[in-house]
């Protein structure tokens, strides 16, 4: 009795030294874990903070590491005024944006939906075509859209922003949400066709509503994908059409990099991308984790 005694005491000691053990190996990966998520959200985040920092310095400031100072808006009266002129380099980027997501979305649902819906001769060529143009370098296409912009005479215009926009929007938007529309049922549909609805009024009142995850996930892409664009605003604007992505890089004096202002221009830059996602945030992340509807 006492040796069956004595072995069962060895066992609970050692039951209790293997669980001490996993709690301790469990927080030491959880702080392990832990200094990981730190260290990537100063890495990703640390940036941004000195961006927003120096946009508020004084000029003297600027090349300090001090992050006590007294704050300054002169740098964005600055970068609005005839210096720089950036409202108007602004408002080339939000008519271009905005003028692109209003033609994206629209064609993209209507095109997603006889893609999901309607058997056609070619579709999977069509499908192809249309992932293939995602694979071609901008820089491929800009000198072939230069010279047609230039015999249509629409050089330094934001219409050629628009134009050459759509051609990359729109098929990625087309690939995207026609992935959430296939994952909708299609009983719904034939239950709303028998109670009399029409083609238009299944897709506002059924389609729509079930997609919206994927909609929005769509023009949020859109969005920055556009409103980040460098290369075509770069070669076919001169003057008249700049958009800001281009505008950052007019930030040069006699002295070198303006960092101030152009600190003030990056923060300004953001704005709408940072105001957009809060907007739409929930919907974006659940198009995202869902990856459709089911």
């Amino acid at each position: 009795m006492s040796q069956t005694a004595t072995l069962t005491e060895k066992k609970k000691i050692n039951s209790k030294q293997i669980t001490s053990k996993k709690n301790s190996s469990k927080k030491i990966t959880s702080v392990l874990e832990a200094l990981c998520v730190i260290l990537v959200v100063i890495f990703l985040f640390l940036p941004i903070f000195w961006i927003v920092l120096t946009a508020f310095k004084p000029e003297a400031e600027v090349y300090t590491t001090s992050i006590f100072f007294q704050a300054t808006l002169d740098n964005f009266r600055a970068v609005f005024g005839s210096a720089f002129n950036l409202g108007k380099y602004y408002s080339n980027s939000l008519i271009v944006v905005i003028v692109t997501l209003l033609i994206t979305i629209p064609v993209s649902i209507l095109a997603s939906y006889s893609l999901s819906r309607f058997q056609m001769p070619g579709k999977q060529l069509f499908m192809f075509a249309i992932l293939a143009t995602q694979f071609i370098p901008l820089i491929v296409n800009v000198i072939p859209f230069f010279t047609m912009f230039r015999d249509w005479g629409i050089l330094d215009t934001t219409l050629a922003l628009i134009i050459v926009n759509l051609g990359h929007t729109i098929p990625y938007a087309i690939w995207l949400t026609k992935g959430f529309i296939d994952r909708i049922p299609i009983d719904m549909e034939e239950a709303a066709a028998i109670d009399g609805a029409n083609k238009f009024q299944v897709l506002w009142h059924i389609l729509l509503p079930l997609a919206k995850p994927g909609i929005i996930t769509a023009t949020v892409f859109c969005f920055v994908i556009t409103w980040n664009e460098f290369m075509f605003s770069l070669v076919l604007t001169q003057r008249e059409a700049v958009t800001l992505p281009v505008a950052l890089s007019f930030f040069n004096g006699e002295e070198g990099v303006l960092w101030n202002e152009m600190a003030a221009a990056g923060v300004i830059f953001v704005l709408p991308t940072v105001i957009f996602m809060l907007l739409v945030r929930k919907q974006f992340i659940l198009g995202m984790t869902s990856g459709g509807v089911k």
